[in-house]
């Protein structure tokens, strides 16, 4: 998949069945479903697979406890089915989780709570993971970090994701069944000729253009949906999207145990405290109305605050913004569906095919994580009556993402098996790769005997072997790729030794 070793391919000629603009999670997960079809499919992202909205999450499969407060009865469900299914299809990224949510006087009362929690403990059918139940928090040791006035509080569950790992991973697959997958590859313009699309595409990393022709085309540009449409395509839309900027900071561990925390805040917002990368806390998230361009974005002082202030009216022990040590935001693509409050903005998705000028454009507005499979499933039954190339059947809900078949007992077993091949590696290395690439793990190990057949220890045990499968089948072209969305080990390093990243990367790419 290293496109720095390829020759530019020859598209004059091809029509490609489907031609997908975004690289985030509901991009791959369509380019899959599609591929898995046996469609052509090609798509194109303007910088890394998940630079943006997909790589910014609070890192959650889950069916949205709050939006039952807004009556969002069939996103939740939907999201709770999903849930479930994604634990199953994922185990290596993705794993439960059990919530511990604090009753706070003067807040939702405990009957509102109560309800919540059954209802979605019962909404979705057949699940699998445990239900909720009322804690004592004075004598559980989930309370043990809560200041004293917290006496109640309720316990739930749901699941964890590495979000970026997510989208690669849905890239690949699509890729082994045929997908055209190119990152750093822009849209300059799109326009219907003769009954398709005919799309002007830049390179940003060598550049120059190159001309895709397509017979239908999914907009899946997340915070770029509308403009896309306006700029890109000259296609009129009464449909728009609403940002909101979401941010996270990331501090040292400051509880014990595998729990995490969700708060109730006096502007009814709520928190997640959630144990984080070994050693670490990760809080979040805001909501902030965003008026400005869309792109890369940055956590504010004020959002600081905010989520310290947030974690001190519960936790004994004070978080202050300087103890942050990391920080992300991401601008959230909402369907604008005119709420008030940015927190009550839907979190559904909204499909917009329009036919009228001949070759369809389908335009996915709002979405959120956990519904991405599910969304890529209605994005071609709306697209099937229009382009019978995706009228195949639906296949992803029980098809592993690549590394995901651990094989019996899930996790910990497949770990031994891989310590057992690799008696070599260091336990945590062990654990990192086979948390982060499952079965894939084997790949990057090779036929290696001892630690040093895997190459230089760059730092924290990322060696050059694990980089070189990075740049070889994920589309890692900058240190960022590697550092901070296909791992997280930038957290753990020193600056030093990310630059010793940066370097290796630039001798191996040129």
């Amino acid at each position: 998949m290293d496109d720095t070793m390829t020759a530019a391919p020859d598209d004059s000629s091809r029509v490609f069945d489907l031609l997908i603009v975004g690289g985030g999670v509901n991009g791959t997960g369509i380019a899959r479903d599609a591929a898995g079809r046996g469609a052509s499919v090609v798509l194109v992202e303007q910088d890394d697979l998940a630079s943006y909205t997909s790589s910014a999450s609070t890192k959650l499969i889950h069916g949205g406890l709050r939006y039952l407060e807004y009556y969002e009865f069939r996103l939740v469900r939907e999201s709770l089915i999903e849930r479930d299914r994604l634990l199953a299809i994922a185990p290596h990224i993705m794993w439960p989780l059990r919530f511990v949510l604090p009753h706070s006087e003067g807040m939702r009362p405990v009957w509102m709570l109560k309800l919540g929690l059954f209802l979605y403990d019962h909404l979705a059918p057949k699940m699998k993971l445990p239900k909720s139940r009322t804690l004592d928090l004075r004598t559980h040791s989930a309370g043990k970090p809560l200041q004293d006035r917290y006496k109640k509080g309720f316990v739930y569950s749901d699941g964890w994701v590495q979000d970026s790992r997510l989208v690669v991973l849905n890239a690949m697959d699509a890729s082994a069944r045929g997908a055209d997958i190119r990152t750093r590859q822009r849209l300059i313009s799109a326009r219907r000729v003769d009954g398709v699309w005919e799309a002007e595409i830049e390179d940003m990393r060598h550049g120059g253009t190159t001309t895709l022709r397509a017979k239908a085309l999914v907009n899946a540009a997340g915070p770029w949906v509308a403009r896309l449409l306006a700029d890109q395509l000259a296609v009129p839309n009464s449909k728009s999207v609403r940002l909101v900027k979401g941010s996270h900071i990331v501090v040292p561990q400051i509880f014990d145990g595998p729990q995490c925390y969700i708060f109730q805040n006096p502007d009814k917002r709520i928190v997640f405290a959630i144990p984080y990368e070994q050693g670490f806390t990760l809080i979040g998230t805001t909501d902030v109305a965003w008026d400005e361009e869309p792109g890369l974005v940055e956590i504010s002082p004020q959002e600081v605050s905010y989520l310290c202030e947030s974690v001190n009216r519960y936790f004994n022990k004070t978080v202050k913004p300087s103890d942050a040590v990391w920080s992300y935001a991401g601008l959230r693509p909402l369907y604008d569906d005119a709420a008030a409050n940015a927190s009550a903005v839907t979190r559904d998705y909204v499909l917009d095919l329009d036919t009228t000028g001949g070759a369809p454009l389908l335009s996915i507005f709002g979405g959120k994580i956990t519904t991405f499979r599910k969304l890529a499933e209605h994005a071609l039954e709306k697209l099937a009556p229009v382009l019978p190339a995706v009228s195949g059947h639906s296949w992803t809900a029980d098809a592993a993402l690549p590394g995901g078949d651990l094989g019996a007992g899930g996790f910990e077993p497949a770990l031994r098996r891989f310590q057992d091949a690799a008696p070599f590696l260091p336990l945590q290395l062990a654990w990192r790769l086979m948390r982060s690439y499952g079965m894939r793990a084997y790949d990057i190990v090779g036929n290696a005997k001892e630690l040093d057949d895997l190459g230089e220890d760059l730092g924290q045990g990322m060696m050059t072997s694990e980089v070189d499968y990075l740049i070889e089948n994920e589309w890692a072209t900058a240190p960022e790729d590697v550092l901070w969305r296909r791992s997280k080990i930038g957290l753990h390093m020193t600056k030093e030794e990310r630059q010793k990243v940066a370097d290796y990367m630039r001798q191996k790419l040129g």
